[in-house]
């Protein structure tokens, strides 16, 4: 029997829980580009965390933005580097774009930059109405009307 790495449907998006939105995602969004890396990690039940390596960076040269259901970090290198001569330049400070799909119930919480490592705390909430409920079970003798009749006097 084959087996089949179904991995790369599972990188660009947080939350989902159905399939067929993971490959609506995977056939419009998904790009070969490595750059910058990441990880998506999974803290708790309801919790995500993706952390971003962005060597080079300062915060004031990135940008986090949700646009319909969407998460958008990007970096634009500010023209720092003119004034210095570099022998060898190994750290990429050129400008990328990393788009991730959010399901309907995650929500974008702190983003936080620190040893050039660009952390964003992900949830998900589940509002009341989609919460499982428990229902009361009757039955055919509790459901019936008492009448109380009047004495006419």
């Amino acid at each position: 029997m084959r087996r089949y790495d179904l991995s790369p449907l599972l990188r660009s998006s947080v939350g989902f829980d159905h399939l067929n939105r993971l490959f609506d995602s995977v056939a419009g969004t998904e790009t070969t580009n490595a750059y910058p890396p990441y990880n998506i990690e999974k803290v708790s039940e309801d919790d995500y965390r993706i952390t971003m390596a962005v060597a080079g960076f300062s915060p004031d040269e990135l940008d986090v933005t949700v646009t319909d259901g969407t998460l958008v970090i990007s970096g634009r290198a500010l023209d720092d580097d003119e004034d210095r001569s570099f022998i060898h330049k190994g750290i990429a400070k050129r400008a990328f774009e990393r788009r991730f799909s959010l399901a309907e119930t995650i929500q974008v919480g702190d983003a936080r930059f620190e040893n050039g490592l660009l952390d964003i705390e992900l949830k998900r909430v589940i509002p009341d109405h989609m919460k499982p409920r428990s229902v009361e079970i009757k039955s055919a003798q509790t459901s019936k009307r008492k009448v109380i009749e009047a004495d006419a006097a």
